[in-house]
């Protein structure tokens, strides 16, 4: 890819935008590139990043809000909100190890992709707590959608729209999310269980209890599984949850709690996917189906030679596999098989530009995403190529 054109603001990204349109030559969206291996290679002749388009714009702890450029590396969110004691809701993932890269992601990157993390379960992806955008579309204008107070929304919801369309509807130039106090503390049971099958049903017992688990993940070991659920909030109130919490699950295994320092450590290592990490010529994907499914798609890894993960409480399987078209049918059809959807997350750019990365619409879906793609980016300019060949 040719060295980005960066402009400082946004009448640097209009003018960008403008004089790709006038010479017909599309555009390969980016912040840092971070993702830059995530989908199918771009094909573009002129590559245009928001690097430059850095810094909080607003910031209003009593009214839990946040506005940063889209460039703003999401670690320096991240710091400024645990000032005010407050986080992200949705727990976004860095990813860096996946892809093997130490470029740092930008806030516009990851609403863009919609990444969310292990709390994703309880309280929603990050399409949910984006409250406004300020976007430039194919013809080189400006828009801006949503705002800076929660509201209903009548007709398209271009914040969501946008959020998980991959740059192929309009260059992010800034964000406005909902954000949220950060628990004083965590706390996460550990619970050894023979099977995945048993593991998640552990975790679904302990989601369906009330004492308010926000994160839920299955790690498959030798000969043995781990359930792993997640408390947060005041320290009282989690130690009194805790207990209520593993005598509600106590016939499922041995269990063994981690205190704060160790469970944070351990979410981070979920949140970025580090057990699948060790190999890194191995491709990744990402199955999304029930939870109750998701022993049946390991199942299935397993029976190419592949790993697994599973998050949110069984329904995000990683799986990690040696890269080919035929390993990428068999997952792509287990997870078809139950309802499900694949993503070939990771992979050598030739599986990438082989094989669909993402599953294939239904008419009806791929309907209305034309007429919207006709609507925000008529001459096609942004990310051509990187959800679906051209």
């Amino acid at each position: 890819m040719n060295t980005p054109t960066a402009p400082v603001d946004e009448a640097g990204i209009i003018a960008a935008v403008q004089a790709a349109r006038a010479a017909r030559e599309p555009l390969a969206i980016e912040g840092h590139g971070s993702k830059r291996a995530m989908l199918r290679p771009v094909q573009a002749a002129r590559s245009l990043s928001t690097r430059a388009l850095s810094g909080v714009t607003l910031y209003r702890p009593a009214e839990l809000i946040i506005s940063a450029q889209a460039g703003t590396p999401l670690a320096e969110i991240e710091a400024t909100l645990a000032e005010k004691g407050q986080q992200l809701i949705a727990e976004s993932p860095y990813l860096n190890g996946v892809f093997g890269t130490s470029a740092p992601p930008s806030i516009g990157g990851v609403v863009a992709a919609n990444l969310s993390g292990p709390r994703r379960i309880t309280w929603g992806a990050t399409r949910d707590h984006v409250m406004g955008l300020r976007f430039i579309n194919g013809a080189g204008e400006a828009v801006r959608s949503g705002g800076r107070v929660l509201k209903n929304v009548t007709g398209l919801d271009l914040c969501k729209l946008l959020s998980g369309s991959y740059g192929t509807l309009g260059v992010i130039t800034e964000v406005t999310l909902k954000v949220l106090p950060a628990p004083e503390t965590s706390a996460t049971l550990l619970i050894e269980t023979p099977d995945l099958a048993s593991a998640v049903a552990a975790l679904s017992a302990g989601l369906g209890s009330p004492f308010g688990v926000s994160a839920a993940a299955a790690l498959p070991q030798r000969d043995r599984v781990v359930a792993a659920l997640r408390l947060e909030d005041f320290a009282a109130s989690v130690a009194y949850r805790m207990e209520k919490l593993r005598g509600v699950l106590g016939s499922f295994g041995t269990q063994r709690v981690m205190e704060d320092h160790e469970s944070r450590a351990f979410w981070r290592g979920v949140r970025e996917v580090e057990p699948l990490q060790a190999m890194p010529d191995e491709a990744i994907w990402r199955v999304s189906v029930r939870p109750s499914a998701g022993p049946r798609i390991a199942a299935a890894a397993a029976a190419i030679g592949g790993r697994a993960m599973l998050d949110w409480g069984g329904g995000l399987v990683w799986i990690a596999a040696e890269p080919s078209i035929a390993n990428h049918a068999a997952i792509s059809g287990a997870a078809r098989a139950e309802g499900g959807t694949a993503i070939l997350f990771r992979a050598p750019e030739s599986l990438r530009l082989t094989v669909p990365v993402l599953p294939n619409e239904a008419a009806a879906l791929a309907k209305i995403g034309a007429r919207v793609k006709e609507a925000l980016d008529p001459a096609g300019l942004f990310n051509p190529g990187q959800m679906r060949a051209a």
